[in-house]
């Protein structure tokens, strides 16, 4: 009888205090607000219960809990958990313990189980007393599969909203400021209903919520929704085109916040329009919101394999263009995301950095998605491991094979040194600098260990696939003071290594390009017919590139690549040489006016100097910042003459 008086006691109508400001900080997610309870896993949140008669006693009192999340909660599928008052906390399942001393006063505190489905959530306490709450994944917690044992790196890929996203080129890596934003009022909400949107919650609601307690499973399913290829509600969508009607520039975009928004309050349609950064910093902005370790990764000289076969392959003719027939592509660059995580599917040693890409190249198992795949195991070609290692371990690794088509229908394939995958590159933790990752992805070019991995890839040796170089060779230079808006000259420098005298062929041509690889206009041509090389002679064959005549012909990437390509009449051997110019936009020259207080208005000066020949007319300055601008871009229009200043 006294059990059962104090099972009433309890249940007896009380107040109660969610303790957000302290629960939040805590759990490491004050940053969204301490409007609300949002907590993570693997780690006791606290409750306060203020009973209106009667008081809690150790041992007799008792209390019936469920945590339930999705709209078909069962235990089965771990979308519904029930559990009572236990003496202490368990760290390996919800549980619950009272850690006040006796009186009408209750502190309560929670454990949500390390594996569980993150997500909105209701508890219930016997059956009266109910209060919503959002789960995250615990990157904190070492029972979680996503832990980081590093405070530096959680402060970097989880808490940092502000980051750097490289573009350019490999020569010349060029960082992209980009304002994640991910605590930003509003773009959680928009976080969950990306998972709520997705085919698979809506085929099977009960399935997809209990697949959330795996970060392999969610992190496929934001790899197919931050693109809409497969009409599904996705949050993006691409265009590489050279207009964007309809939408704004990819490059408009300088964070992931306006993006989000726009998404969920256009009742989810996709945002028009992204490119590969664009879709991997949404991405990156997606994972960290929901707890997930994340990186922004970029890699150069980035293939894209249509047909599986681990070659790329391009054909050109005499006057050095390209067959634009083929798929498979190299993109200039390439951006995907890393995501933090163990592997218990995979043999041991393959936890750490996964790479997934959101960017909707090929089909995965019928959707456009990519990944996860460990990116050990694109170093170690084992190919087999899920998800997609082939198309991954393509992009970084490929051949790259090209083929000269000769006007009399011949073929013969060409000397070239350009080699995927170079310079991947990331955010160094806790500094604005680049740092370079190749050797998470490969072994050294020509290495013993490489060797291995195509072996063991079941791919041909790359060193065996390259032809004896005919004794004739090509480099590319650049001369100095390269600017947008200038005139220049670059220079194709050929040499004759053997014993005879040489007559070839040089045709010398730039063309615009974007950064996935599409070639454009021309810049500028050369096509000497009889260039005579001595034994052991060099040639230096300069070409002018005007700006009268790039300026109309770049895109957006302000991006030219130079080919230069040497044929020897004699044996038909060819060897050619490729680069890719990066012209610079003018510097934004940034100056705070006073010293800069806590919640008071900032003055700042923007300076602008127009580097070229012409005014610049119909422009605009957009500012972003972490807590500055509430995750909205300023627009300001207020140029005079080729300066300006704010």
């Amino acid at each position: 009888m006294r059990e059962e008086n104090q099972r009433l006691i309890i249940s007896l109508p009380c107040t109660w205090d969610l303790a957000c400001q302290f629960n939040n900080t805590d759990h490491h997610t004050e940053l969204n607000g301490t409007d609300r309870l949002i907590v993570r896993r693997g780690q006791a949140f606290t409750i306060s219960l203020y009973l209106n008669s009667g008081s809690y006693q150790p041992g007799y009192s008792q209390l019936h809990i469920t945590a339930e999340t999705g709209p078909q909660p069962e235990e089965q599928y771990g979308t519904r958990a029930v559990f009572g008052l236990s003496d202490e906390i368990d760290d390996t399942r919800w549980s619950a313990a009272v850690s006040s001393p006796p009186g009408d006063t209750v502190c309560l505190s929670v454990y949500a189980a390390p594996d569980a489905p993150i997500g909105r959530y209701v508890l219930t306490l016997d059956g009266r007393i109910q209060f919503d709450f959002i789960l995250l994944f615990n990157p904190w917690c070492t029972r979680d599969v996503v832990y980081m044992d590093s405070e530096e790196k959680l402060a970097e890929y989880v808490l940092a909203q502000d980051g750097i996203i490289f573009r350019g080129d490999a020569e010349y890596p060029v960082p992209l400021a980009w304002y994640f934003g991910q605590f930003e009022e509003g773009i959680l909400d928009a976080c969950l209903r990306i998972l709520d949107m997705n085919p698979k919650h809506r085929r099977n609601p009960g399935k997809d919520c209990s697949g959330r307690r795996n970060v392999i499973y969610v992190t496929r399913v934001l790899s197919a929704m931050i693109n809409s290829n497969d009409r599904d509600y996705g949050v993006l969508e691409g265009c590489w085109k050279d207009t964007f009607d309809g939408g704004v520039s990819p490059m408009s975009w300088r964070g992931s916040v306006q993006i989000l928004r726009t998404w969920s309050s256009t009742s989810c349609l996709p945002v028009r329009f992204g490119q590969c950064w664009v879709f991997a910093a949404v991405a990156c902005s997606v994972s960290r919101a929901l707890g997930i370790p994340c990186r922004v990764v970029t890699n150069y000289y980035s293939a894209h394999d249509t047909n599986s076969n681990l070659v790329i392959e391009r054909y050109l003719n005499e006057k050095g263009e390209i067959d634009s027939s083929t798929r498979d592509m190299i993109w200039n660059y390439h951006c995907w995301v890393e995501s933090w995580m163990t592997r218990p599917d995979l043999p041991p040693g393959f936890d750490g950095w996964q790479a997934s890409d959101p960017t909707p190249q090929e089909k995965s198992e019928g959707v456009f998605c990519c990944g996860p795949v460990p990116v050990r195991a694109i170093k170690e070609g084992e190919l087999t491991f899920k998800y997609d290692a082939p198309f991954v371990f393509a992009e970084v690794n490929a051949d790259l094979v090209y083929t000269l088509k000769y006007n009399d229908g011949s073929t013969r394939k060409i000397v070239n040194d350009q080699k995927v995958g170079q310079k991947i590159s990331t955010k160094s933790v806790g500094r604005d600098e680049r740092e370079d990752i190749t050797h998470l992805y490969k072994y050294p070019e020509g290495s013993a260990e490489e060797r291995q991995v195509f072996e063991k890839a079941n791919h041909q040796n790359k060193l065996l696939q390259q032809k004896g170089n005919s004794g004739l060779h090509i480099t590319i230079k650049l001369s100095t003071g390269i600017r947008k808006g200038c005139d220049f000259d670059v220079f194709a420098i050929v040499s004759n290594n053997t014993e005879e005298n040489k007559k070839c062929r040089l045709v010398f041509a730039s063309r615009a390009v974007s950064y996935n690889g599409i070639i454009g206009r021309e810049c500028g041509f050369k096509d000497l017919l009889n260039v005579e090389l001595a034994p052991g002679g060099e040639r230096k064959v300069p070409l002018s590139l005007n700006y009268s005549k790039y300026c109309t012909n770049l895109t957006e990437d302000n991006l030219i690549r130079l080919g230069a390509l040497l044929i020897d009449y004699s044996t038909k051997e060819a060897v050619m040489a490729m680069r890719d110019i990066v012209l610079d936009d003018p510097e934004i020259k940034i100056r705070i006016l006073g010293e800069p207080k806590e919640k008071r208005k900032l003055a700042a000066e923007l300076t602008l100097q127009n580097p070229l020949p012409e005014p610049l007319q119909g422009c605009c300055f957009t500012i972003e910042g972490a807590n500055l601008t509430g995750g909205s871009k300023l627009n300001l229009d207020n140029f005079k003459d080729n300066f300006l200043n704010i």
